[in-house]
């Protein structure tokens, strides 16, 4: 089995910021990518981008280039197209690369695994034609893709106005732009506004995207309930009620965003211990000031340990980076808490303005527990929120339990679709809170593997290649 001191998992902003403070204290670090090049999904091919492209994506997604740049001097190494399809307790990675399987160890682990946008199932959400927001985004950054003959947005939060304002700069045409907020949410975040004007150029920012917007007369609907895509074989109109009626945009392509959560599943298939985070509506692993989790030798960084976005996961990832320098002797404690310090400070600073936006930008209450019975649960499997109900009807009174007699969570995406819709549908039947309802239990491997690529891993150790 290969052997490094420190292996970090992921190359988005808090990945690149571990390995670069680990590797600048003398670490031997190794880095895990799922793309070719260094960036995740926020800095994707920010190296590659063209200038007038990386111009219309921002200033935010440019400030990646100087954290890639970093990194590249830092003397960690990278190693992309590398999928990590396992990882215990024991720090033993499992990774897949060129078709092939094969055992990493490490005396520690930093899981930066970042965050995915929120499933949230609704009426024709599995159709061909729906997206969710940052697919349309990776296709803009990547391959500079856009919508040839339009598109329509719906659901809420920051993302959405970011990439309406980004596909506006583009040209692209918006046929309109639902916004599912609950009114409601103003008057519940409102008591965290003046915390958050701490951290003010977050708000100065979506309201500079909103007033563009509207200056370019796109179509802006408040307070959008019962969202419904309907067609044959694809996408052919998005329904949806405001102010009381229904109305119909006919569209070949709608994207949707509800925020998003942290990808979970690597450290929750290593056994860190996670709490459902009531704020954020998601499965949070629980980890202490320098980043560590529950078990020992493993941190986590960034946006999976807990949604804070790209600058924070910049503070979050050196954190975690210095952190494990000191853990592995490559530096005292007095000179990890002095480097630490600023980003200690900057990182609070910097998520002064999570709790307005959690509050603010909260997906409706109908949309995360009360899908209708027809409205398709698991889309890998094909089940139902009906299904899903029969079975809590029966005597099913956990997710597991659930996914045992359904086959909710058992397809290609191992759950990362459902497991939460699951799980807050469970939680509202029973009337009872997360904790109990539970969460999948995951196990490897948390990404396809062939029987051949997992008999070939058995081969090689047998003929001690590990």
């Amino acid at each position: 089995m290969e052997h490094h001191e420190l292996i970090v998992i992921g190359g988005g902003p808090a990945g690149l910021a571990a390995a670069t403070a680990a590797a600048n204290e003398g670490a031997e670090c190794l880095l895990l990518d799922e793309q070719s090049t260094p960036g995740g999904q926020v800095y994707r091919a920010v190296q590659t981008v063209p200038e007038q492209r990386a111009r219309l994506l921002g200033p935010d997604y440019q400030a990646g280039r100087d954290l890639v740049t970093q990194f590249e001097q830092s003397g960690a190494r990278h190693l992309p197209n590398t999928t990590v399809w396992n990882l215990n307790g024991r720090c033993e990675v499992g990774i897949l690369r060129d078709g092939k399987t094969s055992l990493l160890h490490a005396k520690r682990v930093i899981i930066a695994s970042g965050a995915m946008e929120r499933p949230v199932p609704f009426p024709g959400w599995t159709l061909p034609g729906v997206m969710p927001a940052g697919a349309g985004q990776i296709l803009l950054k990547s391959s500079a893709l856009v919508p040839a003959d339009g598109l329509v947005l719906a659901g809420s939060g920051p993302l959405l106005l970011l990439l309406a304002w980004q596909y506006l700069q583009a040209g692209v045409s918006i046929g309109a732009i639902l916004d599912m907020t609950p009114h409601g949410n103003f008057w519940r975040a409102l008591p965290r506004l003046p915390e958050a004007l701490l951290a003010h150029h977050y708000i100065i920012k979506g309201l500079r995207y909103q007033l563009q917007l509207k200056m370019a007369r796109v179509p802006y609907f408040t307070g959008v309930r019962n969202l419904r895509a309907t067609g044959t074989d694809s996408i052919e109109a998005v329904e949806f009620d405001h102010r009381n009626t229904s109305k119909r945009i006919e569209t070949s392509l709608l994207l949707t965003h509800f925020g998003v959560v942290p990808d979970s599943h690597l450290s929750r298939c290593a056994g860190c211990d996670h709490r459902w985070d009531s704020a954020q509506l998601c499965w949070r692993p629980q980890t202490d000031e320098w980043c560590n989790s529950s078990l020992a030798g493993i941190a986590i960084a960034g946006d999976g340990a807990g949604i804070g976005g790209a600058v924070a996961a910049r503070h979050a990832g050196r954190i975690a980076g210095l952190g494990s320098a000191h853990a592995l002797g490559h530096v005292g404690s007095m000179r990890r808490d002095e480097i630490g310090r600023d980003d200690q400070r900057w990182l609070n600073d910097d998520l002064r303005v999570r709790p307005f936006l959690e509050a603010m930008f909260r997906p409706p209450p109908e949309l995360l527990y009360q899908p209708d019975d027809a409205t398709v649960i698991c889309r890998c499997e094909e089940i139902t929120a009906g299904q899903v109900r029969r079975a809590i009807q029966d005597g099913h009174h956990d997710t597991n339990q659930v996914k045992f007699l359904t086959r909710c969570g058992m397809g290609p995406c191992q759950g990362r679709q459902c497991n939460n819709a699951v799980g807050q549908l469970l939680a509202h039947e029973l009337d009872v809170d997360m904790m109990a309802a539970g969460g999948y239990r995951i196990r490897p491997p948390i990404r396809p593997l062939t029987i051949s690529q997992l008999a070939a891993l058995e081969d090689m150790q047998a003929g001690g290649g590990a």
